[in-house]
């Protein structure tokens, strides 16, 4: 009895009240473990693209970096699905509702498995195909297409790992996620170095390091679920598709993921008039399009708090606090997309030369940093926004502002703007993002006011019937 009693403690440490306490000081011990996982998971395409620049050549490094645009495009949807998985499972830890939480977890972890194989199979028949809608260079398209089958046999242990790491973020656990990412990157690196180096594998054995890599995070967060207590654990025999959970997991992933395509979408029309221009520019879009990730992801984490504090907060009824977890999220994104921005902006060559030798190439790249990386903090504003809406219960109305106010500004951007001779040139790409994001984050700062409102107003009513049941 003792030795349980003892155990019990050690396990809910990782765990965190959302709902009491000192917000800014919970939200970055929350997120700079967040922060450092997402830098990892970029580590895994970064790593490839490194080996690949640097030992393989400007040819394996434009065929691995070209296809990130769509990668992204398949995955997003189902990122999109553990986004929802997230928020109900925070509302339902948040408002103590237990076997509501196990139910969600077990639908979740399911859904991950079957979306993995769905995704595995349609990369597999499916990547040369749309490789060649995109314009990839001929040069590079047989190689991007190996490095894409493979690449993909790895999705169903994707899945599975963010899956899990979704059901432990909920309940304010940032730092073990954290701890396998970290033994799966010393691991992609050192399967990139003998695959590439020693066996002379080029794109290939960089796609087989990373899905190798990625099935051993995926083992330790299914070990590590299956060894939690009470309605947090995992257990494979009650894995199943409950109808309720599933529709809510739905409501707000569905919706999520598809703001994700949307912008993979008009990520692919870019990426196709980028293509355009030459391996050359291709590989120097590659190559600063990786370090402009992480100063995303580092933004990004402030998204997922937020969404992850507002949830737990929405489910225990304290609204009190939702706006200042909003107004501290965005100080903090931005502080971070201006500091990290335009670091690397100024270590831009030092930086891009990590990813390749070619002075043509780094001076490409550097094009790229000057006019996006200086400006991402304003893509951090937007995020956090719909960071707020998804963590309150609003999917939809986010996607649409995301559709209209994002994508198909830049799809138009391409179709006009670019189409003038004198503007048709890389730069006139790069300038559709912080114009767009600037629209976007002004549209979705006034779909919150607008929600906020309502909120107000349906809590005035409640307090008030509570008040006259009372009396």
């Amino acid at each position: 009895m003792l030795k349980s009693e003892e155990q019990k403690p050690k396990k809910r440490s990782y765990q965190m009240d959302m709902c009491s306490g000192p917000i800014l000081k919970k939200i970055l011990i929350y997120s700079l473990p967040l922060m450092a996982s997402g830098i990892l998971q970029l580590l895994f395409n970064a790593a490839d693209i490194i080996v690949v620049g640097r030992f393989a050549g400007d040819n394996s490094l434009a065929a691995v970096g070209s296809t990130s645009a769509l990668i992204n495009l398949l995955v997003n949807l189902f990122i999109g699905l553990s986004v929802g998985a997230n928020v109900l499972a925070a509302r339902y830890y948040g408002a103590r509702k237990s076997a509501a939480l196990s139910r969600t977890i077990h639908t979740a972890m399911l859904l991950s498995i079957l979306s993995g194989l769905f995704l595995t199979v349609v990369g597999a028949l499916g990547s040369r195909m749309i490789l060649e809608a995109m314009q990839s260079p001929e040069e590079v398209l047989d190689l991007a297409a190996l490095y894409l089958r493979i690449y993909f046999l790895g999705m169903p242990a994707m899945m599975i790992y963010n899956f899990g790491a979704a059901i432990l973020r909920a309940a304010g656990d940032t730092r073990r996620p954290l701890y396998y990412l970290a033994a799966a990157g010393v691991l992609n690196v050192a399967l990139n170095l003998v695959f590439v180096i020693v066996l002379k594998m080029d794109v290939a054995g960089v796609a087989a390091a990373t899905a190798i890599s990625q099935c051993l995070s995926a083992g330790l967060i299914l070990r590590c679920m299956m060894g939690e207590n009470g309605s947090m654990r995992l257990r494979i025999r009650l894995l199943a598709i409950h109808r309720e959970e599933l529709v809510r997991i739905m409501q707000i992933g569905i919706p999520a993921g598809f703001s994700g395509i949307l912008f993979s979408l008009s990520n692919v029309v870019i990426q196709s008039a980028i293509n355009g221009f030459g391996n050359i520019v291709v590989a120097g879009n590659s190559a600063a399009c990786n370090i402009e990730n992480f100063v995303y992801v580092s933004m990004n984490t402030f998204y997922q708090s937020c969404i992850s504090f507002t949830s737990q907060n929405a489910g225990a009824g304290r609204y009190e606090r939702v706006n200042r977890i909003l107004l501290i999220s965005v100080g903090c994104a931005v502080t971070a997309g201006l500091v990290l921005g335009n670091l690397a902006y100024l270590f831009g060559p030092v930086l891009l030369g990590l990813y390749t030798t070619s002075d043509l190439v780094i001076q490409k790249g550097l094009t790229r940093l000057s006019i996006i990386s200086t400006t991402y903090a304003i893509c951090g504003v937007m995020d956090t926004m719909v960071g707020a809406l998804r963590g309150l219960g609003y999917s939809v109305l986010p996607m649409i502002v995301s559709l209209v106010g994002a994508c198909g500004l830049r799809l138009l951007w391409i179709a006009t703007i670019f189409q003038i001779p004198q503007f048709h040139t890389p730069q006139v790409i790069y300038y559709s993002y912080p114009l767009t994001w600037t629209i976007t984050a002004l549209a979705h700062v006034i779909c919150y006011l607008v929600i906020w409102k309502k909120i107000r107003k349906r809590l005035a009513a409640e307090e008030a019937r509570r008040r006259r049941e009372a009396a």
